[in-house]
């Protein structure tokens, strides 16, 4: 669909345009970054239609943009307090959820490690701020998520606290009221530091399991009574999200992770025997790592989806900007830069081809894809040091010649 050509202005073509060959068609995918605000509210981001007017749209720290332009004036659903990008911010991820059953689209805001998850409840159209409810005093772990661990149809924060791994549930008939922690471990040595964390059913026994650096631990055939769950040590590093998913196409889950937050490297784990994960690296601290010759480093957020429409989940990260200041990590000054990686199964195994979406905006502690504008394809979008951004996906038909151009050289 065209825009109008006032429109156009606030979006800018991303740096690669990037092509896969889909069967007899040679389709070009590209990117229109829309930059939402150049200040610093949050390191996490998300959607969702906020006014029920059919049109998703973007919530970034205090704001929400309405869609399906994110041009007007943003609305302010909390205090608005931007920050200096040598700190942190009061915000590091975002969730959206009708979490009071009342037909409209509330949001879930993590804030500084080791601080409180709160949900902010939708006014239903009306100005205002909206009423915050304080759920749950100490959420742990840099990469915490929501999810349906239980399988019970909603979702859940998923994380640490007091040392322990578990779920937060709230009472569905009052959620205003203190949310309740179920511990899956022990007492262990994650605290609200500690990076890494995933979910997802790695024994295809139809339940989620819990997914930590040191590990997994599977989830019960019950969970009356609040068992612990059966911990398979192992090693999925400890960079960012932990994603399940069966990359190689053999029908077991696979395991997608960043080697480290803030020094280089992005793998999978094939499951190689039944519970049993073999490293795969796909880019590590040097180029020669990676068979297109890449590195990047500060890998903090990874989110897994369906870029091309081939039915195979492909990885989307990039830089965290500045995560601990200009003098911290590794490489603070290079670009910030946001890539997808297209998961290509073939005769001699997986590969990963990456394709840059932009050099100048990166991740935070989270990276959000999904489809943003209701075209069935995928978007982005982020939140971090560099401000609020949404990345629009078009794909069109192209030559022979024009796909080949856009093809990332093997090193």
């Amino acid at each position: 669909m065209l825009r109008p050509a006032a429109l156009l202005a606030a979006f800018t073509t991303a740096t690669l345009a990037t092509a896969v060959h889909a069967g007899d068609a040679f389709v070009l995918h590209t990117w229109k970054k829309v930059k939402l605000t150049d200040q610093f509210y949050a390191e996490g981001a998300s959607f969702g239609d906020f006014d029920k007017d059919g049109k998703t749209d973007v919530v970034i720290g205090p704001h929400w943009y309405a869609g399906p332009d994110f041009t007007a004036k943003p609305h302010e659903y909390r205090p608005v307090k931007a920050y200096d990008p040598k700190g942190y911010s009061d915000c590091f991820f975002t969730f959206t959820h009708d979490l009071n059953g009342d037909g409209w689209t509330d949001i879930l805001v993590y804030g500084f490690p080791g601080k409180d998850a709160s949900w902010y409840a939708n006014p239903q159209g009306k100005d205002g701020p909206w009423t915050r409810n304080k759920v749950f005093d100490v959420v742990d772990n840099e990469s915490p998520t929501w999810g349906d661990l239980t399988g019970d149809g909603k979702p859940e924060i998923i994380h640490t606290t007091g040392g322990r791994m578990g779920w937060v549930e709230p009472d569905w008939k009052d959620p205003t009221k203190p949310w309740t922690f179920h511990p899956v471990s022990e007492k262990g040595g994650w605290q609200k530091f500690s990076h890494g964390l995933g979910w997802g059913d790695l024994n295809g026994d139809g339940k989620a399991d819990f997914l930590m650096p040191e590990g997994w631990w599977e989830q019960p055939a019950s969970l009356t009574g609040d068992p612990l769950w059966t911990k398979h040590p192992g090693k999925f590093h400890s960079g960012a999200q932990i994603h399940v998913v069966d990359i190689d196409g053999d029908g077991d889950a696979d395991v997608v992770a960043s080697k480290e937050a803030h020094g280089y490297g992005l793998c999978w784990f094939e499951q190689t025997a039944k519970g049993v994960f073999t490293e795969r690296l796909i880019m590590g601290s040097k180029p020669e790592e990676n068979a297109y010759g890449l590195k990047f480093s500060q890998l903090h957020a990874i989110d897994v989806i369906d870029i091309d429409g081939d039915g195979v989940k492909d990885i989307v990260t990039g830089k965290r900007y500045w995560a601990h200041g200009p003098g911290g990590d590794a490489e603070p000054a290079a670009p910030a830069v946001l890539y997808w990686f297209r998961t290509v199964r073939g005769p001699k195994g997986v590969e990963f081809v990456p394709y840059q979406i932009d050099n100048d905006s990166g991740v935070g502690t989270q990276v959000v894809a999904g489809d943003v504008t209701g075209d069935k394809l995928p978007d982005i979008v982020v939140g971090n040091k560099k401000g609020g951004f949404v990345f629009i996906h078009e794909a069109k038909p192209v030559d022979e010649a024009t796909w080949k151009a856009a093809q990332p050289k093997l090193r």
